[in-house]
């Protein structure tokens, strides 16, 4: 099970980063501040929020042991804190003052990477903050990068969709084209490796506006070249995803989403666990705890959601898909129909909607999909629920359910894609997709002048009006 246990609600434009230590959780933001809390009880700590980005704050890390605290922005630096007090320890400039979009630190926090929009690396020895080299890897803005466990090599993604692999004096080992179309969001090592005979092996995330997740397994034989395979493509979200992250047992991977959700997977089967909806723009940060079952959700709605994975028992999401669902999909997520649920599926969904004490009860009356579809008012008392309340709670999730299963859905192409709602007012940018005139018009502002779709730069601002798609949208809205 997963349960929202805190939003946190202080930034004052959209959030773009977030990242746990042990002890602490930050987030970094739009509004040129990071938001540092502590993870006993998500107070805000008393240095916090920690400013001095000039523009707003793209990529936000933590040492592996969490004393230091990373962070970069468009502002061309990256800043190391001490994360017990929000001391600035030092503001590194790229070469070139090209804008950065992500950052990371190896595993031993000997160095220190930042990814460029003029498609090069910055690399820097951490303790004596002296730049190593600064290398161009890409012709694309490099948006994601991440350090192996091992600290002896790091990836790169570009807004092209390429991958490549590199070792710490940014030596190409190994390039993926195109692993993601339109261009990769974000990347992340799982923080375990195995080392079998000459081989060392591990896992990698990757996402992107695709709106695919990928996991791949890189390896690496004694004198042999780097090989990337492909092990999962997890497809569950219908919009660009913008973010990835392991557990801390590399059993779990958790996404986030323009469409606003987030997705819980098990790493190793590629099944899909959870699909979280609280927030009302899209997701654009995940992040799991190193020490709890926490994760962590940043959104454009300016929020950060602290969510807790596993039951009261210690049971994992993983744990219970593989003992209680067989690797299936949580049926509240499934394409399956209401009509084919099987009792596991019923028992699985009642959990998942937190009513996991009538588990033992519909057990006993073998109460499958079609059976929870006809339960009403009165059926439901004749199973001998005493609680009032609790039957109410019921009879509302199962209205719920069947109205998500039987309700019209607006066509794709009729949503925004920047806030995948339905557009009242659509007008094409010079990109050639239809937007909501107003989050395109918001985007212009804040962004940069480039596309949401492909990333490249729009040519011109100009937006025409799409009358014949809103004269579309009106005429669905009238059949439903």
């Amino acid at each position: 099970m997963v349960s929202l246990i805190r939003t946190l609600r202080h930034h004052t434009d959209e959030v773009s980063c977030c990242a746990f230590s042990p002890a602490l959780l930050v987030s970094g933001s739009v509004d040129k501040t990071l938001r540092v809390y502590d993870t006993a009880d998500f107070s805000e700590l008393p240095f916090s929020p920690l400013t001095g980005h000039g523009y707003g704050v793209h990529s936000c890390c933590f040492s592996l042991c969490g004393s230091y605290l990373l962070s970069c922005s468009t502002d061309g630096s990256t800043r190391a804190w001490r994360s017990e007090t929000g001391e600035l320890m030092a503001a590194l400039e790229h070469p070139g003052r090209s804008p950065l979009r992500v950052c990371a630190l190896a595993p031993d926090s000997s160095l220190l990477l930042a990814g460029a929009c003029d498609g090069t690396v910055a690399l820097w020895n951490f303790h004596s903050k002296t730049l190593r080299r600064c290398n161009a890897v890409s012709e694309a803005s490099v948006a994601a990068c991440c350090f192996s466990p091992c600290g002896q090599m790091f990836v790169t993604g570009c807004t092209h969709g390429d991958l490549k692999l590199w070792d710490i004096d940014i030596s190409l080992l190994h390039a993926v084209k195109d692993a993601h179309d339109l261009g990769v969001t974000c990347c992340n090592f799982a923080p375990q490796f195995k080392v079998e005979s000459c081989c060392v092996e591990f896992r990698l995330a990757s996402c992107g506006q695709d709106s695919q997740l990928k996991i791949w397994i890189v390896s690496q034989h004694e004198g042999a070249a780097c090989k990337m395979k492909l092990l999962h493509t997890l497809t569950s979200q219908s919009a660009p995803v913008l973010s990835c992250a392991f557990s801390c047992d590399g059993e779990l991977v958790v996404s986030g989403s323009v469409d606003k959700s987030v997705a819980i997977y098990d790493a190793n089967l590629g099944a899909l666990l959870h699909t979280l909806k609280q927030h009302d723009r899209y997701v654009t940060a995940v992040a799991f705890s190193p020490t709890f079952g926490l994760i962590a959700t940043g959104s454009m709605d300016r929020s950060v959601n602290v969510w807790r994975i596993g039951d009261e028992d210690g049971q994992t999401a993983a744990d219970s898909l593989q003992t209680s669902s067989k690797g299936r999909k949580l049926p509240g997520h499934s394409s399956l129909l209401l009509a084919d649920w099987t009792e596991q599926d019923v028992q699985a969904w009642l959990c998942e909607e937190g009513l996991k004490e009538l588990v033992i009860t519909f057990k006993a009356n073998n109460i499958d999909g079609p059976e929870l579809n006809q339960l009403s008012k009165e059926t439901v008392a004749e199973l001998g629920i005493d609680s009032v309340g609790l039957r109410g709670r019921l009879l509302r999730k199962i209205e719920a359910l069947k109205a998500a299963q039987s309700g019209a859905e607006a066509p794709d192409e009729f949503l925004c894609p920047v806030t995948r709602e339905l557009m009242k007012d659509p007008v094409i940018a010079a990109d050639g997709y239809s937007y909501e005139r107003e989050a395109i018009e918001s985007w212009i502002r804040g962004k940069n002048k480039t596309s949401p779709m492909t990333n490249l730069l729009l040519q011109t601002t100009l937006l025409t009006p799409n009358r014949s798609l809103k004269m579309a949208i009106t005429r669905w809205k009238s059949s439903q």
